[in-house]
C-alpha cells in the first residue's frame, strides 16, 4: 500500500557543509531516504578530532536502522558509570548499565572519535547499501549561501546549488551566521585539558587497569566544583581518553585551537595535587595533551531559515558532560532522514524544515540546560540522575532533571506522526505525548512525559 505522500515526494539535491559525525551521519539518513547528496568539507580531509565519543542507545538505534557496520567502529560497550572520591578513588555512587539493552533495545557504546567517524564515512559513501552512494568534495569552505535560491558560494570560488543545505560544520559554523544567528555565549567556568594512556602502557608500569570496568569513570563533579576527571574507554579498551576539567582560574584555554603542539605532563598535572593517586598516575603517563575549548551558549531561537537548517553543534551546541553530543547531531540527522522519506515528505522543503525545528530544538535545548547543570554537579548527569538512595544525590529541580527514561524511551517516528496530525488540524490517538509514552515512568513513579514538558 503507498504512503499518503509518495507521489508527491521528490528527490532532492542535498548539500551538507561539514565532513564530521553529524555530516557523515545526515548523509546516511538522506541517502537511505533516496535524496542525492554532497558533502563539502573545508580542510584536505573529512574528519574528527578528539579520541572518544559516547554513543548511548538514543543514538546507537539510528546507526543499526541505517546498516551501518558498528563493529568498524571498535567500541567498548559500557556496563556502568562510576562516579569516585576526588581523593580516595573509591566509588561513591555507580549507576549499572546491566540491564540497559534489555530496557532500551541498544547497547550503549563508547568509541574512538576517529573510528566512529571512518565507520559513518564508509556508510555514506560506499557504493553499497541503500541509495545513491554521497559524494565528498574537500578543499570546499563555505563563504555565503543565497537563501533565495539555494546557491553556496565557497572561498575556492566555486558555486553549486542545491534544493536543501545542511549546516553540520560544528560550533563555529559559518552557515549558522549566515542565517542570521549570532551566538550569546560566554567561557565556560572551568578548562579542560584531554589526554591519552594506552592501556598497555599502564599495565607495564603496575598501573590499575580501568579498561576492565567497561566504564565511564569520573572522580569529582560532586558539591558544586569545578575539579572533574572524566576517563572513557574506546578502542575496544586498548585506548583510555581523559578529560580532565578544572577552575577557569587556574588555566585559560578558551582561546586555545585543538592540534597545535602538545602541552606537557606537567601543565596537565598542576591543578589536582589531591587526586586520587591511581588516576594521577595515568595522567602521569598521558600523551597528545590538548585543550578543550569550552564556551556556554545560550539556546538558539531557531534553526532553519529558508531552505537551510543546522545540525549538532552548529544548532545546538552544548558542554559536554551528558555525553550527547554526538546523539543529539545523530538525532537531528534521523529527523531529516524520516521528514523526508517517501513515508512524510509532501515536496515542500520549507515546511518539513519548519517541522524539523518544532520536533528538535526543543529536545536538544533541554539537554544543552541539563550539561551545563552536570558540568557542576555529577548528580545532574543522566544516570546518576537516578541514584537518589545516594548519600551524595542532590538536583536543582527533582521534575526537571535530565533523565535515562525520558532519553531512551524516546520515539521519534511518535512525535513526527504527532507534530504533523497537530498541522493537519487532526487528533493524535496514540499513547504518546512529544514522543514520550505516556505509561514511562521515572523509578520513583512519575511520569516521564510531566518531567520532559519542563
Amino acid at each position: 500500500m503507498s504512503s499518503p505522500h509518495e507521489y508527491n515526494w521528490r528527490r532532492l539535491s542535498v548539500g551538507v557543509i561539514g565532513g564530521g559525525i553529524g555530516g557523515m551521519s545526515v548523509a546516511i539518513a538522506l541517502r537511505r531516504a533516496g535524496h542525492e547528496v554532497t558533502i563539502y568539507e573545508r580542510n584536505d580531509f573529512a574528519g574528527e578530532v578528539g579520541a572518544s565519543v559516547s554513543c548511548a542507545a538514543n543514538g546507537t538505534r539510528w546507526l543499526h536502522e541505517w546498516n551501518v557496520d558498528v563493529a568498524k567502529g571498535d567500541p567498548v560497550v559500557l556496563r556502568k558509570l562510576i562516579n569516585r572520591d576526588w581523593k580516595t578513588g573509591e566509588p561513591v555512587s555507580t549507576y549499572a548499565l546491566d540491564d540497559y539493552e534489555e530496557r532500551w533495545g541498544y547497547v550503549y557504546n563508547m568509541f574512538h572519535r576517529q573510528y566512529m567517524h571512518a565507520m559513518l564515512k564508509d556508510s555514506a559513501l560506499e557504493e553499497e547499501g541503500e541509495g545513491i552512494r554521497a559524494k565528498l568534495l574537500v578543499h570546499h569552505q563555505c563563504e555565503d549561501i543565497d537563501l533565495v535560491n539555494g546557491m553556496i558560494t565557497f572561498t575556492n570560488g566555486k558555486t553549486v546549488h542545491h534544493d536543501l543545505i545542511i549546516g553540520a560544520d560544528g560550533i563555529g559554523s559559518a552557515v549558522r551566521k549566515i542565517i542570521g544567528l549570532n551566538p550569546e555565549k560566554r567561557p565556560s567556568e572551568s578548562s579542560c585539558l584531554h589526554a591519552n594512556v594506552r592501556t598497555e602502557d599502564a599495565v607495564r608500569l603496575g598501573l590499575v587497569d580501568y579498561s576492565k570496568h567497561d566504564a565511564l569513570e569520573y572522580w569529582g563533579g560532586q558539591e558544586g566544583k569545578w575539579d572533574k576527571i572524566v576517563l572513557s574507554p574506546c578502542n575496544g579498551g586498548r585506548l583510555l581518553s581523559y578529560y580532565c576539567f578544572f577552575p577557569r582560574a587556574q588555566g585559560d584555554y578558551t582561546n586555545h585551537t585543538w592540534g597545535g603542539e602538545d602541552l606537557s605532563v606537567e601543565e596537565l598535572l598542576a591543578p589536582y595535587p589531591e587526586l586520587d593517586r591511581h588516576v594521577f598516575g595515568h595522567l602521569s603517563i598521558g600523551k597528545e595533551i590538548q585543550p578543550w575549548r569550552l564556551w556556554v551558549h545560550q539556546p538558539y531561537p531557531y534553526i532553519t531559515r529558508s531552505m537551510v537548517c543546522l545540525l549538532g553543534d552548529a544548532g545546538h551546541p552544548m558542554m559536554p558532560h551528558q555525553s550527547q553530543g554526538a546523539c543529539m547531531a545523530i538525532e537531528d540527522a534521523a529527523a531529516l532522514g524520516i521528514l523526508f522519506s517517501k513515508a512524510y515528505f509532501s515536496g515542500d522543503v520549507h515546511e518539513t524544515l519548519s517541522i524539523y525545528q518544532e520536533i528538535r530544538l526543543p529536545r536538544a535545548t533541554k539537554v544543552q540546560s541539563a550539561a551545563a547543570k552536570a558540568a557542576y554537579n555529577i548528580n545532574e548527569r543522566i544516570g546518576f540522575s537516578s541514584n537518589t538512595n545516594n548519600k551524595l544525590y542532590s538536583v536543582e529541580n527533582e521534575k526537571g532533571k535530565l533523565t535515562i527514561e525520558e532519553m531512551n524511551g524516546y520515539d521519534m517516528y511518535k512525535h513526527v506522526d504527532e507534530v504533523m496530525a497537530r498541522r493537519k488540524g487532526r487528533s493524535y490517538k496514540e499513547n504518546f505525548k512529544d514522543g514520550i509514552p505516556l505509561d514511562l515512568k521515572l523509578p520513583n513513579g512519575t511520569p516521564v512525559v510531566e518531567v520532559a514538558r519542563l
